[in-house]
């Protein structure tokens, strides 16, 4: 029996597994995300327990991604300081001795969905994780997309609904970008209480969902994937998903002339197929990728 560590690298914490040949899991454990100095050695040593044959990481970013790049495997601009420009790739290649395989938290999650959950046998999807942050990982032809960077999903400019008593949103760097808007924090900060406390009723999810919506349609509208998953803590809330479907259909107003919309979009947003477990499967199918690379 094979296996392959597997890490899902967040700001806040790691989640570290060993998975076998077929995807289960042998081991696995969260750690807090501290600085590398801290946290590098406490991962290597649980990997090390186990003879290992490839790694795989899904990991917060902006991450280099250039394979002709020198700082490739890099984690870039982050606001996590202690790690801005850490060689994340680099590190584990020479702390375990086997080859590894590194992409976007979210395009790793959506590597998942497309070949194991909700989008699975489609070619394109988008999936979009709505917590913490915002992030979204692109799928066309099977692949995850890479460019000049990856997709920042989260820093799109959105239009501010009039109601919003928050309009200009928290992040750091735009306004009215997606994650300043419609992020757990923004939720937060706009009505002084978690998401997870507001009851269904509660103006915040008006709001949240004309957002939301207005990613899947501007998503339709450019990269046209095959299905659009969300998933993340503030999509747990399971009254949000028909009310992100209807104002999407009221957004595109009929433009797009599809089976997938006209029949209301219940198959066509939906929420994870894998459930919380997209991401570090997805950790795992880049390891087998890099193995077979070798």
């Amino acid at each position: 029996m094979k296996y392959y560590g597997a890490l899902e690298a967040g700001g806040t914490k790691m989640v570290l597994a060993v998975m076998d040949e077929n995807g289960e899991t042998v081991r696995q454990e969260s750690i807090p995300t501290k600085t590398p100095e801290e946290t590098m050695p406490e991962m290597l040593a649980f990997f090390r327990a186990y003879t290992i044959t490839g790694m795989g990481i899904g990991g917060f970013g902006p991450l280099n991604l250039d394979r002709s790049s020198p700082e490739y495997g890099h984690i870039m601009e982050t606001p996590k300081l202690p790690w801005r420009h850490f060689p994340l790739l680099q590190a584990f290649r020479d702390g375990l001795g086997v080859p590894v395989g590194l992409d976007t938290d979210v395009n790793a999650a959506a590597l998942a969905e497309a070949r194991l959950g909700a989008a699975k046998g489609k070619e394109s999807c988008l999936y979009v994780t709505v917590g913490t942050g915002v992030g979204g990982g692109v799928i066309i032809h099977g692949k995850p997309v890479h460019g000049l960077l990856h997709p920042e999903i989260g820093h799109i400019t959105v239009a501010p609904v009039p109601q919003d008593p928050m309009p200009g949103g928290i992040c750091p760097y735009h306004a009215h970008c997606l994650e300043g808007l419609a992020s757990g924090p923004a939720i937060e900060k706009r009505w002084g209480i978690s998401g997870r406390q507001l009851p269904p009723e509660h103006p915040a999810w008006e709001i949240e969902s004309a957002y939301l919506a207005q990613l899947c349609a501007n998503a339709m509208l450019t990269f046209s994937p095959e299905m659009i998953i969300l998933g993340g803590g503030v999509m747990q809330q399971k009254f949000l998903l028909p009310r992100i479907r209807e104002k999407t259909l009221k957004l595109l107003n009929g433009y797009i002339a599809h089976p997938a919309v006209s029949e209301g979009l219940e198959h066509y947003i939906v929420t994870p197929g894998l459930d919380t477990r997209s991401g570090i499967t997805g950790a795992w199918l880049l390891a087998r990728e890099a193995e077979n690379e070798q």
